[in-house]
Parts: structure tokens; C-alpha cells; sequence
């Protein structure tokens, strides 16, 4: 055989290799007394995919409970300190040393099932940087039209009044804020409205990726159909999907609470990876990869 053939024949195997792995995925199992929930992880947030898997293996989750748990908002669990947790006992805070970089995709949003990644504040955490091993799971509710463009509102004002005044913070901008504080104390309310109106220009001079929130057309129709938690778009990072057992989020959700909203009884949990074709996940668990649809 000679060489020319045998790098050919490598290439081809390297190519084939690849294709097969690309038709292959990962399956989380959580197992609780309440039931079941497996979930899959997305490609386009490989740090969190690759974190969370490598936990599981490590059999990090297990023993763990779910800690923090919110009717019509959330579950979270993921505190290693809550695998000896003594009843009344605080959690929240534990870890695995280290966070994950943030890994913002405009097309995962925080829809019931919505496997995502929990983190500190905006002020000890900047740039939103994931917790390195707590995450929640979305149960949320439906919202209407009406509704939905409320909060849409409500979300820009919030996160365009934030950038501004990050940016009006700036030494290079002292004589602006100057002013802007001058016609709030004059109580100018016409001047000062029309200022923030039109500050996205100023805004975009300095945070260069700045956009005036809104809710795709597919946010819109999931919070409508199933339900979610729209308000967290943008803040967390959502790596992954719950796509069977959604009832038993409602189960989870749904127990007696004490203080820090800790279920009166512990839920624990116990996580397992399994890694499948996709054609079988798709057929065991009736989810269907968008280059399937």
C-alpha cells in the first residue's frame, strides 16, 4: 500500500470518526423520589456541556438536593454542601472551587425545562460567570400577550437604565452625568425622558454590543404554549433541555417550603450519563434535534 493511499485512507477514518461522534449526544438522568427527569445538553455551550458531564462521571450530584425550590419559577440544586445539610441549615453557596465563563446563546431561552446555570450577582459577578456546579431547572408559567409585552418593556427599561448608568460612570463622561444629575434636581422630567430615549447611540459608543432587549418570535410562542421564566433571558446561561419528566418539575415545585425556600423534606438526587445515538434518543424520547425537524 502505498503512502499517498494510507494518508488517504487515515484522513477518510478521521472524517468518518467525527461523523459518527456528531450523531451521537449525551443523556442526563436525575433521579429523584419524585421521579425521573432526563435532559440533554447543548453543542453550543461546550464549557457548560463539558463541566457538567465531567461532574456527573465524578458522581459529583450525587446524594445532592434540590436545595432552592420556587412554585412557578424554579428548582436548584448543586450545593456539595447540601449532601450532609443539617435541617434548617443555609445553602446556596458551595461549589467546586472554580465558575464557567458565561455562554450567552440568543436561541436556548428560559422555557419550562430550561436546564440552566445558576451564579451570583451582577455586582461580585460582572461578567456572569456560571457557578461551577450549581444549576436550576425552569418550571415558570404561561404567560399571555398582553403580559409578555409588559415584561419585555419592563426588561429593557431595567437593562438600558443599568447601561447608562455604567456608562455615565465612566470618568469620560463626568461632565454628562453632571448634567443629567442637575436636571434631576431641577426635576426636568421632559428633558430627562427624552435623554433616556435617545441614549442608546451614547450607550452603544461604549458597550459595542449593546441591543434594546426583546423577545424573539419563538420566546414569545414557548412562554405562551408551556410556559418559562422570560424575565431571566440574557442573565443566565442555558446549557441544556429537560425533555421528559416535566411533571416531575411540578411535583418538585409544588412541596412544603421552610426559610430560603428549602423543601421541609429533602429531595435528593442522583445524576447518570449515558451517551446514545441520536436516532435512538429521538425515538426513546420523542425529542427531535433541530437538524432533524
Amino acid at each position: 500500500m502505498n503512502r499517498v493511499l494510507t494518508s488517504f485512507l487515515i484522513i477518510s477514518f478521521i472524517i468518518t470518526s467525527c461523523a459518527q461522534k456528531k450523531n451521537h449526544d449525551y443523556v442526563i438522568t436525575i433521579k429523584t423520589n419524585y421521579g425521573d427527569m432526563v435532559a440533554i445538553l447543548y453543542d453550543e455551550t461546550p464549557k457548560h456541556k463539558a463541566n457538567f458531564i465531567k461532574l456527573v462521571k465524578e458522581k459529583y450530584y450525587d446524594s445532592l438536593l434540590f436545595h432552592r425550590v420556587i412554585e412557578e419559577f424554579m428548582i436548584q440544586g448543586g450545593d456539595p454542601n447540601s449532601k450532609k445539610a443539617q435541617v434548617g441549615q443555609s445553602l446556596g453557596n458551595g461549589g467546586p472551587g472554580y465558575t464557567v465563563d458565561a455562554e450567552f446563546n440568543t436561541k436556548f431561552f428560559h422555557e419550562k425545562g430550561a436546564f440552566s446555570a445558576a451564579r451570583l450577582g451582577d455586582q461580585a459577578n460582572p461578567t456572569k460567570a456560571s457557578s461551577g456546579s450549581q444549576f436550576y431547572i425552569v418550571q415558570g408559567k404561561k404567560y399571555t400577550d398582553e403580559e409578555i409585552t409588559q415584561l419585555e418593556q419592563g426588561i429593557q427599561y431595567n437593562r438600558k437604565n443599568q447601561a447608562l448608568r455604567d456608562v455615565l460612570f465612566l470618568p469620560e463622561y463626568e461632565e454628562v452625568r453632571n448634567l443629567v444629575v442637575r436636571k434631576q434636581q431641577e426635576g426636568d422630567g421632559a428633558w430627562l425622558g427624552s435623554f433616556f430615549e435617545k441614549a442608546d447611540t451614547l450607550i452603544q459608543k461604549v458597550k459595542k454590543d449593546y441591543r434594546p432587549f426583546a423577545f424573539s418570535e419563538a420566546q414569545k410562542a414557548r412562554y405562551k404554549e408551556v410556559g418559562g421564566a422570560p424575565h431571566l433571558d440574557g442573565d443566565y446561561t442555558v446549557f441544556g433541555k429537560v425533555i421528559q419528566g416535566l411533571d416531575v418539575i411540578d411535583k418538585i415545585a409544588a412541596v412544603s417550603k421552610g426559610p430560603g425556600d428549602r423543601p421541609m423534606e429533602d429531595v435528593r438526587m442522583f445524576v447518570t450519563v449515558e451517551e446514545m445515538s441520536k436516532s435512538k434518543i429521538e425515538k426513546t424520547y420523542g425529542y427531535k434535534y433541530p437538524e432533524s425537524k
